[in-house]
Parts: structure tokens; C-alpha cells; sequence
């Protein structure tokens, strides 16, 4: 926006400029043109005057010696003659038999001034020719034609323009900064409220927006200020109580093992099979509570990765997949699967190792879980375009194709999977870890069946050392 801004205004200054100044030198190249004829035209009266004494008397003497010294003193030729055109006077190179000044006493002694046209500009050179006749009326006695040189008011005009440029570019300057300090004055404080709005909607706590600039803003700031307290409050009451809930929760759940326990042995055997499933609730209780945890740990995380400067990190997504891969091969040999890791050169991601881990141990999970036992579960690491690829593949059942879109959806579970034990929140943590860093989770039914994973994250721009004295 402030760039935007500032592309105008500095658009419209420089418009105002060259509306100002071009007129400006215009006027400027104008004048001293007129300066230059008006003194020569007043220099051609006095040589005119001289001739029509010297016509008079038949002395020529003073207007020799007066054009002699002009000659001398200025460095221009004149020319005099008669109203037969014979030279009565000629300094400074320049002859009355020249084509250029013949015609112009040609055009003097039919009494018709000539004077140079057009404006000189900086890079104006050469000289103009200038004639008057001699005499008044129709008693024309002669003419005078003097050559000007340009070149010193061409300098003059120089000089002026670049003034005219000058002051020009400083009010341009002046305009500039100014609207550096009008336009930091309205948009900094908008920052501060992008910022904090960010913040907000990532569930961090509440940053108030300082306030600043226009009062529409400092208002605006204010209001968000009182929103921001009440959503924030709302917001760690609800994570707290997630949090405190889990929490206080382990406590009787603990309790209620140990007394469940101690019952065992005074259980007769037809009590078993209950025995049994309240334990296996107690379990499943306890992973739920955990579930909970750390998937409110990811929402908390993903939140922060998304508003603050945090360093760059990156990992060798193929160093991090075989290790994980070798720490599930003994649970997936006695589930009864075939548990493959497809090596490959490394793979850099912009996620720290424990965050990948923690991904691959969900996906892995998973697989092993729902696959079924002889199946096959192929783990992979590639890049593709600007991201670096994860994928875990498997040829068991599979999911249904209208169940594709729910799979990562919090507490849901397919039908065909409910005898299997799980919470249904291991792939909700997976998907806040993953869009913490900018990635995504994408689902899809492999080929002939089964189920194929795929945890797409930006690819690091520096390398990175995956996890040490682990080997696929």
C-alpha cells in the first residue's frame, strides 16, 4: 500500500513539476532571446544613424572608427553600404557580396527590418544575421546588416534552466519526502493493526495495536483493541480448559486404574470379559486425552508459525523417513505388514525433524493400523515443482471415494474401521503441524486399492543434516 501511495503521489509531483517548470524555461529561453535582439537592434539604430550623418556629410570616418571599435569590442561583423549597395563600411569577416547578407539588403533597402527567428535554447550555436535600411520613409539610403553571436545568451539561457531544473528537482524532493512521512504516518499504524490481526486469528495472545495516525485510525485501533481483549479472553478460557481438562482428567483416570486393578484378583471368572473392556476404555480414554493434547500443542504451534519471524528450518526428509521407518519396522512385523522404505537422495523441507517425525509416526500409525495384516506399506521421499514430498502408500482396503474428503477431520473414523482402536484425531495433528509450515495433506485412492498419503511441505533453501547413525 505505501508503495502504491507513494507511486501516486510522487506521479502527480513530478506532473506538477513539469506543468510548472516547462512553461517556466519556455519563458526563460524567450526573454533572453529578446534581451539579445532588442540590444542589437538598438546597436543597428545607432550604426544607422552614423550612416545617414556620414550620407549626409560624405564622412565616413566616425562610422568607420564606431564599427571598427564594436568589432574589437564584441567580436561581431557589420556591414554597411549604400543605397547602391557599395560597402561604406565592413569589420569583423563579413562582406556585403556574401549570399546570406545580400539578401538581407536587398530586403533593407526596400525598407523591410530583418530580424533572427525563432528561441534560443542551451544547445543554440552559430549567429543570426540582423539588417535595418538606413534613412526613413521612402528616402532609404543605405542598410546595415550585423552578424550576432548566440553563444552567450545560449550559456545564460544554460544556466538558467538548470536553476529552473534545479529548484524543480528539489521541490520534487521536498514533495517525495513529504509523502514518505504522510503516508508512514498513515500506513505504519495499519501494520501494527495487520499484525495484531494476524496474531488474533492465529489464537496467540492478544498484541495490542498501538495507536496512531489519523483519528478515523486511532478509533478504528481502539475498537480493535477492546474486540481483540474479548476474543483473546475467550479463546485460552477455551484452551484452557481443553488443556486443564486433560489434565485433571489423568488424575482420577489413574485412580480408577489402580482400583480397577486391585479388583482383578477377586474377580470371579465369568467378570473377565468386562474386566476387560473397562480396561480397554480406560486405554482408549487415556489415548483421547492425549490426542487432545498434542493436538492442541499443533493449533497453538501452527498459530505461532504463522504470525512470527521464527528461524528458517529445514531437515533431510529422506534421512527423517528412514529413521522412522526402521523405529515401526518391529510393530509392523508383528502386526503382520510389510513395511518398505523406496531410499532416494535427500530430501530438503522447511520443517524442523521432530515436527517430520511426528508427521510420519501418524501416517505410519495409520497404515500399520488400518492396512491389515499382509499388506504392503511403501514409504517414500521426492520433490515436485517447489515442494518436497512424503508419501506413504499402502494396498490394504482402503477408504471409499465420498470419504476421501473427511479423512483428516477431526474425531471422524470410517465405518469399515471402527473395530480398530483410535481416537480419530491423529491426522487433525498431522494437518496443523503440516499447514504450520505452509504445507498440506493430500489423500487419494491408490492403485488397485488401499489408501496413498502425501505430506507436501516447501522445499529448504539451505541444506540441512538429518538424524545421525540411522540407516533404512
Amino acid at each position: 500500500m505505501r508503495t502504491r501511495v507513494l507511486t501516486v503521489v510522487l506521479a502527480f509531483a513530478v506532473l506538477a513539476v513539469a506543468g510548472f517548470a516547462v512553461p517556466l524555461l519556455g519563458v526563460t529561453a524567450t526573454q533572453r532571446t529578446e534581451q539579445l535582439v532588442a540590444a542589437r537592434t538598438a546597436d543597428l539604430d545607432r550604426f544607422a544613424g552614423l550612416a545617414e550623418q556620414a550620407a549626409g556629410s560624405g564622412d565616413t570616418g566616425a562610422l568607420t572608427a564606431e564599427v571598427t571599435r564594436y568589432a574589437e569590442l564584441y567580436g561581431e561583423a557589420v556591414v554597411v553600404v549604400d543605397a547602391h549597395r557599395a560597402p561604406v563600411a565592413q569589420t569583423g569577416g563579413m562582406h556585403a557580396a556574401d549570399p546570406a547578407v545580400a539578401r538581407l539588403v536587398d530586403a533593407a533597402l526596400r525598407n523591410q527590418p530583418v530580424s533572427p527567428g525563432g528561441t534560443l535554447r542551451p544547445w543554440s550555436r552559430g549567429d543570426k544575421l540582423l539588417a535595418r535600411p538606413v534613412g526613413t520613409g521612402t528616402r532609404v539610403s543605405g542598410a546595415v546588416v550585423l552578424r550576432a553571436s548566440v553563444r552567450a545568451a545560449a550559456d545564460d539561457i544554460a544556466l538558467r534552466w538548470a536553476l529552473v531544473l534545479a529548484g524543480a528537482g528539489l521541490f520534487a524532493v521536498a514533495c517525495l519526502l513529504l509523502a514518505r512521512a504522510a503516508t508512514r504516518w498513515v500506513v505504519r499504524p495499519l501494520h501494527r493493526l495487520d499484525h495484531a490481526v494476524g496474531a488474533l486469528a492465529a489464537g496467540l495472545p492478544a498484541e495490542h495495536a498501538r495507536e496512531g495516525g489519523p483519528p478515523e485510525l486511532r478509533q478504528l485501533a481502539t475498537g480493535f483493541n477492546r474486540m481483540a481483549d474479548t476474543v483473546t479472553t475467550a479463546l485460552e478460557q477455551q484452551r484452557r480448559l481443553v488443556a486443564d481438562t486433560s489434565h485433571q482428567l489423568r488424575n482420577p483416570l489413574a485412580a480408577l486404574r489402580l482400583r480397577i486393578d486391585s479388583l482383578q484378583p477377586r474377580l470371579p471368572d465369568s467378570a473377565t470379559r468386562t474386566y476387560t473392556g473397562v480396561t480397554s476404555e480406560l486405554e482408549r480414554m487415556e489415548r483421547l486425552l492425549d490426542d487432545l493434547l498434542a493436538l492442541a500443542h499443533a493449533e497453538h504451534r501452527a498459530g505461532e508459525l504463522a504470525v512470527t519471524d521464527t528461524p528458517e528450518a529445514s531437515c533431510d526428509a529422506t534421512a527423517v523417513a528412514a529413521a522412522q521407518v526402521q523405529l515401526w519396522q518391529p510393530l509392523a512385523e508383528r502386526a503382520g505388514i510389510r513395511l518398505e522404505f523406496s531410499p532416494g537422495p535427500a530430501v530438503l523441507t522447511s520443517c524442523t525433524e521432530g515436527e517430520l517425525a511426528q508427521v510420519a509416526d501418524i501416517l505410519l500409525d495409520n497404515a500399520i493400523k488400518y492396512a491389515g495384516s499382509g499388506a504392503r506399506v511403501e514409504t517414500r521421499c521426492f520433490t515436485e515443482g517447489p515442494d518436497a514430498v512424503f508419501e506413504v502408500r499402502d494396498d490394504g482396503p482402503g477408504l471409499a471415494t465420498g470419504e476421501l474428503p473427511r479423512a483428516g477431520t477431526r474425531f471422524w473414523r470410517s465405518e469399515r474401521h471402527r473395530a480398530v482402536r483410535g481416537s480419530g484425531l491423529g491426522l487433525a495433528i498431522a494437518e496443523r503441524l503440516v499447514a504450520g509450515r505452509g504445507g498440506r495433506i493430500e489423500f487419494a485412492a491408490a492403485e488397485p486399492h488401499g489408501l496413498r498419503v502425501r505430506v507436501l511441505l516447501p522445499r529448504a533453501e539451505h541444506g540441512a543434516s538429518g538424524p545421525k547413525g540411522l540407516t533404512a
